[in-house]
């Protein structure tokens, strides 16, 4: 099977003053289609900057990054936007919704960037990734009057509405309490189990890493682990708990 994401000896420097700073130091790294894959790493070790390769958010100093088929540092800043909108949904920490349009709205906000469907796909889209999430009777409802685990489902329906292949997510469950943290974690497995998409996010809680499928260390720019966890059950997803 093809790697939906390869990095091969991906070194990523940034200046620094008079100083250069390497992020990433010969990175190795290929990803099946499919897979949910933890990226585990203190602060400072290299694991943002990591995705920020496979999200065409930058590109690498040298070194190839593939995504999709697709060599990024290859393309003009229009084709990579255009590989992000298309193939990549993306899960930050602080939720990043919009706070003057309901939860439907933000849902609805990528797929109005990309402009390929209509009024009616567009909804039929939003309400299905809201049901899935748990959260159709919260459609109408602004985040401000949504708990923080009601705001994470919302913003992985929307990472999800564009049918991406890849999901990345970067500190999913860091402003979290833990009982929501791993309701949100067993959604993504769930979700990943049932639409086959790749889910790639980045931890440095315990917690979450006991629910890795493969889990890839980095640690100073290099990785300095790689494997394959034993699976675990399908979880039952209760979404009045996040």
């Amino acid at each position: 099977m093809d790697a939906i994401v390869a990095l091969n000896q991906v070194v990523k420097d940034y200046p620094l003053g008079k100083l250069t700073v390497q992020a990433l130091r010969g990175v190795d790294l290929t990803i099946a289609p499919g897979e949910f894959t933890v990226i585990a790493g203190p602060s400072g070790s290299g694991k943002t900057t990591l995705l920020n390769m496979i999200g065409c958010v930058d590109v690498p100093t040298t070194g190839s990054v593939t995504v999709a088929g697709q060599r990024t540092s290859a393309l003009r800043d229009r084709a990579r936007a255009k590989l992000r909108l298309e193939k990549l949904g993306f899960i930050f920490q602080t939720f990043n919704l919009i706070p003057v349009l309901s939860a439907a709205q933000n849902v609805e906000f990528p797929l109005l960037l990309d402009g390929r469907l209509g009024k009616r796909e567009r909804q039929r889209r939003v309400a299905e990734l809201l049901d899935q999430v748990g959260l159709s009777a919260q459609a109408r409802q602004r985040p401000n009057e949504l708990s923080g685990g009601q705001r994470q489902r919302v913003a992985i329906a929307r990472a999800l509405v564009t049918d991406p292949a890849i999901v990345l997510a970067d500190e999913p469950t860091a402003n979290l309490d833990s009982v929501t943290g791993l309701a949100i974690i067993d959604l993504m497995k769930d979700l990943n189990r049932r639409r086959n998409t790749t889910f790639i996010f980045s931890t440095h809680d315990e917690h979450v890493m006991a629910h890795a499928r493969r889990m890839v260390h980095i640690a100073d720019g290099v990785i300095s682990d790689d494997r394959v966890l034993e699976p675990t059950p399908t979880p039952t997803y209760d979404a009045a708990v996040a």
